[in-house]
């Protein structure tokens, strides 16, 4: 009997700390699943557009900025719409977002994910914190658009930030902060010193023997999936509900 091949793998949890991960988890399914084309094939950057034209994923490495950009056109009951998001942000939290099968009907408040997990309102309530106080979700009350962040301390930048516009679906707003509030580890193959929590107690790092195989099948498993579920890109749905207003600020 042959003995399977195995592979040492890593876990990282939080999963807001573990670090950016392979950009093919988001961008091979949209191409091959979801039949989003890609441009500019010789270039330090990946452009891929909806069937429809409306919607164009950009991720282009820019050190000063955010890497990863969704943007969609305006529609006649919507006005054009955004969201963006760091170079360490989670693949697997933006896939959330740019996975073109979340039920439009689901535009529960976005905020109710991270209740549920746990995070608890710093400063107003329009504020919530993770449990280890390393990420924020805040809702501004007066444009509506929100914004994520990631930090290790008040003292060093962001590790990665992710925005939403104002029109930006509510479905999708919420789908972001479940993937985010979601305890289960990511696995991880980039070298932890990589990781900028790495030495901190802020992560945890398990070690896992794998057979090789399934370390190496999640991608095609997850191309299948998509195009399994896969319907129409990115469905209009109603903005998230904003809160009553308060007499709190925030950033």
């Amino acid at each position: 009997m042959t003995v399977p091949e195995t592979v040492d793998v890593e876990f990282v949890a939080p999963r807001h700390l573990a670090g950016g991960g392979d950009p093919a988890w988001v961008t091979v399914p949209l191409h091959r699943a979801c039949e989003w084309s890609y441009h500019d094939p010789l270039m330090p950057r990946v452009v891929l557009s909806s069937p429809d034209q409306k919607a164009l994923l950009r991720l282009e490495p820019d050190p000063d900025g955010q890497w990863w950009t969704l943007t969609h056109a305006p529609e006649p009951d919507r006005p054009a719409w955004y969201a963006s998001f760091g170079a360490r942000t989670p693949v697997e939290i933006i896939a959330a977002v740019t996975d073109p099968t979340a039920d439009p009907s689901n535009a529960r408040d976005p905020l109710e994910p991270l209740l549920r997990a746990g995070w608890s309102p710093a400063y107003n309530h329009h504020r919530f914190a993770s449990p280890d106080g390393a990420a924020r979700v805040d809702l501004h009350e007066t444009t509506g658009t929100w914004w994520v962040g990631t930090s290790l301390d008040d003292t060093r930048p962001p590790v990665w930030q992710a925005r939403f516009g104002e029109h930006t679906p509510g479905h999708l707003i919420t789908a972001f902060t479940r993937a985010l509030a979601d305890t289960r580890p990511l696995l991880r193959h980039s070298n932890p010193l990589s990781l900028p929590a790495y030495g901190t107690k802020l992560i945890t790092r398990s070690q896992r023997e794998l057979p090789a195989v399934q370390v190496a099948l999640p991608l095609e498993d997850r191309v299948r999936a998509l195009a399994a579920r896969h319907t129409t890109p990115l469905p209009s749905a109603p903005a998230p509900r904003r809160p009553p207003a308060s007499p709190g600020h925030t950033r």
